[in-house]
């Protein structure tokens, strides 16, 4: 049964701790139905600005509102957001049923709802089981048991992925995947590029407390590239650029190497057609989709093309 989402709001944040800022003038959204992907290296902020959210940190300016409200306004927060930060925050002595029993009635949630996510989360066989002996995994899952004990509209989950082996992972894209298509908010962090790539609709990139670029993934990964071979390199890199300089449209050709180009701004039977029509010898052709990673690296480095760098 589907649930009316919350959309997610960072107006302006800015976070400082003495002569360090953590966070600045940082502004973007999270919408409901989709699941955003934050994203940014180590010490970029993306934690501190989870806390704002979250109430755990005070913003020195600016606001962060979950459905036009702070958190410390949420009538039933717990009830409202679900979040996950610290994969270690378990008494050890204390079994998966004795952790989330207690969460459930600090939240005011009834004792059956931990029963419902102990099987739904796959920790049944381990529910008495002493949280000291947990490994990493499980852990990650006991904590989005935690999380989700409210049945929450919201869920901002820093590194849920953490520790968990490829089947862990293909069962989380699969939760995380159903939960947004219920109609719910999903922010994540993580640094695991390749599972998020599988995983989001929209990122948020950070670096050193400022947003870099917002949106869907698919736009900011804009069009595939072509990886063209061919003993004819030269002459086709000349041949594609005064072709398509009068037809007037963007084209870009980098020679990544010896007999191997890479064409921006013309598919593959583009590229084909061109060099058949030329009498130019094409060994291979292989589109190339750009990865989060790269999109990532270019972001953070700052070396990605203005076209490409957008925001929502």
């Amino acid at each position: 049964m589907s649930t009316d989402g919350l959309t997610v709001e960072v107006s302006h944040l800015t976070k400082r701790y003495g002569e360090i800022t953590a966070v600045r003038d940082l502004s973007f959204t999270v919408e409901p139905g989709v699941i955003t992907g934050f994203l940014g290296p180590n010490g970029a902020g993306k934690t501190t600005t989870m806390r704002m959210l979250t109430g755990l940190v005070s913003p020195t300016s600016g606001t962060a509102t979950i459905g036009g409200k702070p958190y410390k306004r949420l009538a039933r927060p717990s009830g409202t957001v679900g979040a996950m930060f610290d994969a270690n925050a378990f008494h050890p002595g204390h079994t998966a049923r004795d952790h989330l029993r207690v969460y459930a009635a600090m939240g005011g949630h009834p004792d059956s709802r931990v029963t419902e996510l102990l099987h739904q989360l796959g920790l049944a066989e381990a529910a008495d089981r002493r949280t000291r002996g947990f490994s990493t995994g499980m852990r990650q899952r006991l904590n989005l048991a935690t999380a989700l004990l409210g049945d929450p509209r919201v869920l901002l989950l820093d590194e849920p992925g953490n520790g968990l082996d490829p089947e862990g992972m293909a069962w989380l894209r699969g939760v995380l995947r159903g939960l947004a298509a219920d109609g719910r908010t999903v922010l994540i962090s993580s640094h695991v590029l390749s599972e998020v790539q599988q995983l989001v609709d929209d990122v948020v990139v950070i670096r050193r407390g400022e947003l870099v670029a917002a949106g869907p993934w698919s736009r900011l990964a804009g069009p595939p590239a072509v990886l063209v071979t061919s003993p004819d390199a030269e002459t086709l890199a000349a041949t594609l650029a005064t072709s398509h300089a009068n037809a007037g449209t963007v084209l870009r050709v980098d020679t990544v190497g010896p007999g191997l180009l890479r064409v921006h701004g013309l598919d593959a039977p583009g590229v084909a057609d061109l060099a058949a029509a030329h009498r130019l010898r094409v060994h291979e052709l292989v589109t190339e989709n750009t990865s989060l990673e790269q999109l990532f690296l270019d972001l953070t480095t700052g070396t990605l093309t203005n076209d490409r760098a957008a925001t929502s």
